[in-house]
């Protein structure tokens, strides 16, 4: 006898269960294969992360201040999305956070103003977020993300690319001083990053990082006020930036690399004379 029709035989209430189990089996499967965009899914190539190699440039054209340029910093990879399914939306870029900050312009003997960034020296977070203070929590909206609404029937071809340098202006004279006698004797910078390539679901807001990417910028500037504008400034140490390092092993995203405020609004400039106590220049945002 049939193996099938014997079990049917002994078992009749199997006949009544079988179209119920039959579709519940149905709508099991269906979950379970119902597209799903996963890291193993997306593939990241021609990852690329470099500083310019030329020095930075000392700009003397200012009275009041000192401006110096640094090299770029520059990111790209090009990525394959796979197909998005209908109703999500999936955003892939950069998104940069700054771990390390020391910004100091000297003054003599009399003390030195200092850029810094609170939470991030008294150790209260690990990275504040480097957005442009508008696309957070990406670094920008321009080339360094793309955007993609489902249903997209095949695979998704991109690239995005960002770049990063700093341009300061440092006073000759003391900042909290009235007079403009150029006093500024020295310029220390020493500043790191990290930058995550993100793909992002607009909607659940998961996040998956395919690369991290490490780097760092460094300046020292020794300066001679008695000397006329234009002779002044000397730059010190290597005139090549460290190369970038780009992680073997993904690195966790911060909270606080993600949200505001950026660097840029929570950064404060201290005056720290060599007496007395450190006074609050320029305040956070």
């Amino acid at each position: 006898m049939n193996t099938l029709l014997k079990y049917i035989l002994l078992f009749p209430s199997f006949v009544a269960l079988t179209p119920l189990f039959g579709k519940t089996m149905g709508c099991i499967q269906s979950i379970a294969c119902k597209p799903r965009i996963r890291r193993e899914n997306i593939v990241v190539y021609e990852v690329s992360a470099s500083i310019d190699q030329c020095p930075t440039i000392i700009e003397e054209n200012s009275p009041i201040v000192l401006r110096y340029k640094t090299p770029y910093f520059r990111a790209s990879a090009g990525i394959v999305m796979p197909p998005v399914p209908r109703n999500e939306t999936w955003t892939v870029g950069w998104i940069q956070a700054c771990t390390q900050m020391e910004f100091f312009n000297t003054y003599g003997d009399i003390g030195m103003s200092s850029w810094e960034l609170p939470e991030l020296r008294e150790g209260r977070v690990k990275a504040i977020s480097d957005s442009d203070g508008v696309s957070y929590p990406w670094y920008g909206n321009t080339t360094e993300t793309v955007t993609l609404s489902g249903p997209t029937s095949k695979p998704s071809r991109l690239t995005v690319s960002m770049n990063d340098n700093f341009y300061p202006s440092v006073t000759w004279a003391v900042p909290i001083s009235n007079s403009n006698t150029p006093m500024l004797t020295h310029i220390t910078r020493d500043q790191s990053f990290i930058t995550w390539l993100v793909a992002l679901n607009a909607d659940t807001k998961e996040r998956i990082v395919l690369q991290t990417v490490r780097w760092r910028m460094w300046v020292d500037i020794e300066v001679d006020p008695s000397m006329p504008l234009g002779f002044r400034a000397k730059l010190m140490g290597r005139p090549h930036q460290e190369q970038p390092h780009i992680l073997s092993n993904n690195e966790p995203i911060p909270p606080n690399a993600l949200g505001r405020p950026n660097a840029n609004d929570a950064q404060v400039l201290m005056w720290r004379p060599r007496r007395g106590q450190p006074l609050v220049v320029i305040p956070p945002k």
